[in-house]
């Protein structure tokens, strides 16, 4: 019961200051209902040290060094030391809420600079200052356009990855929202013109879930002629060679940033991209850095243009999102500005020429079939035996394959597969003759 910084001394001590002789005592206003009987049937406690062993004997199981060629929203880049050397020196690491703008003035200036950066590539005049993850950027992007338009419908995408997707049906499901799905066909959404109702948003994923490229017209249009917002999910690593959604006449971006400045690092943490049209400025969530002058002339920054209701009468805000992730959007400034527009594009140009040569490659293999046409770095292969079963038998011969499609099962034993500048011809090649011998030894 008692902390690591607490001896059987100090917790006689505080025992006898508040009266009590056992420290269950804290709790005996609680019903007996909630309280814990018995002991938990935990090990015996271990030192430090030989906690460390502990978890060094676990590590070692981890398979490592397989090639990867799974996507769905986390990607294997090259990540420059550069981003590493810079992001993680002390004065970023340590930073966290810059509400002070006196003494925080280099993170504000880097987070100005992310903003900057991401207005750029998103073709949006206004971006904040990072969310947690492209999930949750998702659920905020739904709060905004309820909020900004006074309805309780979205319309969304089927092909919309299926990560967002569940973290929106879940805030919907809480704050009364009604999700309507708009199908698919041959990869690409297909949008009921002819469907009732007047939502308040329009929602896709460009490039979609299984790396289809999407109709922006069709989407911006439907919204538009309904009073509703656009809403947008990214691909940041792909706004070097695709159209940018600002051009497009979205009104909402947003999108996972992994990809820029941060590692695979098993899924997390996330790094939520988050853009809007100017006459959203008022309703963007989370932080937004200004730059002005101060009282001498020199340049300054600061936290501007946000409802303090995110932080006090909360039950007024648009969202109640008050931090964000600080230091990954450092990391993907500076990565940003080492790659630059010309680099940025020929990372999008590599993946997908990457990816179609490996398309091409995979479907001369007997009864493998992709099963969609207009892909930029990442689509699905129709297998002729299971894909768990292929991923698995994969993973011996040294390639993390793909991800199972379980959440499609319009595309027969699919598997979705992604490509990034990284992969070599040589790595290429050798995961197509590794799946002819899984597909063959099945």
């Amino acid at each position: 019961m008692d902390f690591t910084p607490h001896t059987a001394a100090d917790v006689e001590v505080m025992l006898e200051a508040l009266g009590m002789t056992d420290v269950s005592e804290l709790f005996s206003h609680l019903p007996a209902e909630v309280i814990l009987q018995g002991a938990l049937d935990l090990p015996e406690p271990l030192a430090e040290a030989e906690v460390m062993a502990h978890m060094e004997h676990l590590a070692r199981g981890n398979r490592q060094g397989l090639i990867c060629f799974a996507g769905g929203g986390i990607y294997d880049h090259y990540l420059p030391p550069v981003v590493r050397s810079l992001a993680m020196r002390p004065e970023f690491v340590t930073s966290y809420t810059p509400y002070q703008s006196e003494v925080s003035q280099g993170v504000l200036q880097a987070l100005f600079e992310y903003q900057s950066m991401v207005a750029a590539i998103t073709g949006l005049p206004v971006a904040n200052a990072s969310l947690y993850d492209g999930a949750s950027a998702g659920l905020e992007a739904v709060n905004l356009a309820a909020v900004a338009t006074g309805r309780a419908t979205i319309w969304v995408s089927a092909a919309l990855p299926p990560p967002t997707r569940q973290v929106i049906d879940t805030f919907a499901q809480a704050r009364g929202i009604e999700v309507v799905d708009h199908p698919i066909a041959a990869g690409r959404t297909s949008w009921d013109e002819t469907c009732a109702g007047q939502p308040a948003a329009v929602l896709f994923a460009q490039p979609n879930y299984l790396g289809v490229i999407e109709d922006y017209e069709a989407a911006v249009r439907l919204a538009h002629d309904r009073g509703a917002l656009a809403v947008v999910q990214v691909d940041p690593m792909l706004l070097g060679v695709l159209r940018t959604p600002g051009h497009a006449g979205c009104d909402v971006v947003f999108g996972e940033g992994q990809p820029l400045g941060s590692p695979m690092s098993f899924g997390g943490p996330g790094l939520g991209i988050f853009a809007v049209a100017l006459d959203l400025l008022r309703r963007i969530p989370g932080r937004l850095v200004g730059r002005t002058v101060d009282e001498n002339g020199a340049t300054a920054y600061t936290l501007t243009l946000r409802t303090r209701e995110q932080d006090i009468r909360r039950e007024k805000a648009t969202s109640n999102i008050c931090t964000n992730q600080g230091l990954n959007a450092v990391a993907a400034a500076v990565h940003l500005a080492w790659l630059g527009p010309w680099g940025l594009a020929e990372v999008g140009r590599q993946s997908i020429q990457k990816a179609h040569y490996l398309a091409k490659r995979l479907a001369e293999l007997p009864g493998v079939s992709i099963a969609v046409e207009a892909f930029a770095r990442e689509f699905p292969v129709s297998l002729p035996i299971n894909p768990h079963q292929a991923v698995a038998a994969m993973a011996e011969r040294g390639y993390l394959a793909g991800i199972a499609l379980d959440a499609f099962p319009q595309v027969s034993n699919g598997m979705l597969v992604a490509v990034t500048e990284r992969r070599s011809r040589k790595e290429i090649d050798g995961y197509v003759d590794s799946l002819e011998e899984v597909i063959a030894g099945a």
